[in-house]
């Protein structure tokens, strides 16, 4: 039986606990605090000398798995990559929260969607739209991966995408654009998180069909950092102006709604690090991915590192 995430929460094989994909690309996370700490019982897993199998660790339902070694990933993705990194997940379900290292990586939602079996929709917070034409002979990039997801996966209904503006949006391709719903970086600038919440509810609702007794869509949500203002990332892509209290409310929001509606979360992705040459800029998306990680998991699950600390974040 597959592990999913049911009203609101993930329910796995581990003890209730929610498995947390770490996906060293480039090494950033080895310089990040936010999954350690009480809940990992003091574990520095990443010099474990399995780090390279992507097994769980010692069953605290976290999984390390480097990737450095494998060449033609960064930015786009070749065909000798992805088996290899398919190799690396191939026993992973899609349940879990992935963090896939910066947005030169974003392609790896493609690879963890191919791997739902059921009508699903796609929720994507992002500063672009990561629906460019194919370029290098149709490579997977981190630029296309969503133009390639709605191509490829019969599965994949919808797309509810937050954060691109809308001169960005005006060159997708129109056909692309029947299968998705589109809140821009010009009209979140004018709203409340109120009327942001409201418009997620409304998308799941109607073009998830949550509020129906039968076929209600599974949803996977996708989160680029590059969608937060500087002060609360620092990200190797342009960013947008949302606060990251705002993506936190947004968050809580689906929860809300999943558990509501009794619908499906089937996995969650986050990515948006710094690049290794600005590791001393890290320190707010070592808070943000803290944060985040708390608010999939919930308070009750989550006891993670005391190290990471606030920071000024005013504009």
């Amino acid at each position: 039986m597959r592990n999913l995430w049911k009203n609101g929460r993930i329910e796995t094989k581990m003890k209730n606990q929610t498995p947390i994909i770490i996906m060293n690309f480039s090494g950033i996370y080895k310089e990040e605090d936010f999954y350690k700490g009480d809940f990992w019982k003091g574990k520095d897993f990443r010099k474990d000398k399995e780090e390279n199998t992507g097994e769980n660790m010692e069953g605290k339902g976290i999984f390390w798995m480097e990737l450095q070694d494998i060449p033609g990933t960064n930015c786009y993705c070749d065909e000798e990559a992805i088996a290899e990194i398919n190799k690396k997940t191939e026993n992973l379900t899609t349940a879990g929260i992935h963090f896939i290292d910066s947005g030169n990586y974003h392609y790896m939602t493609r690879l963890w969607l191919a791997k739902m079996e059921v009508p699903f929709a796609l929720l994507v917070f992002d500063n672009h739209t990561d629906m460019q034409p194919p370029a290098f002979g149709g490579l997977l990039s981190c630029g296309g991966w969503i133009a390639a997801a709605l191509e490829e996966l019969e599965d994949l209904c919808h797309v509810i995408l937050i954060g691109p503006d809308e001169a960005a949006y005006e060159q997708v391709d129109e056909g692309l654009k029947e299968k998705v719903s589109f809140l821009s970086r010009e009209q979140l600038q004018k709203m409340e998180d109120e009327e942001i919440g409201y418009y997620i509810r409304t998308a799941l609702n109607e073009k998830c069909g949550w509020e129906k007794q039968d076929g209600r869509l599974s949803l996977y949500i996708s989160i680029d950092k590059d969608v937060l203002c500087p002060s609360d990332a620092q990200t190797t892509w342009s960013q947008g102006d949302m606060r990251l209290d705002t993506l936190l409310s947004c968050v809580q929001t689906v929860r809300e709604c999943a558990k509501e509606c009794q619908a499906v979360i089937a996995g969650v992705d986050i990515c948006g690090e710094a690049d290794m040459e600005s590791i001393h800029e890290n320190q707010a998306n070592d808070l943000a991915n803290q944060k985040l990680l708390k608010a999939f998991l919930g308070s009750r699950e989550y006891a993670g590192s005391e190290t990471v600390k606030e920071r000024d974040c005013k504009e």
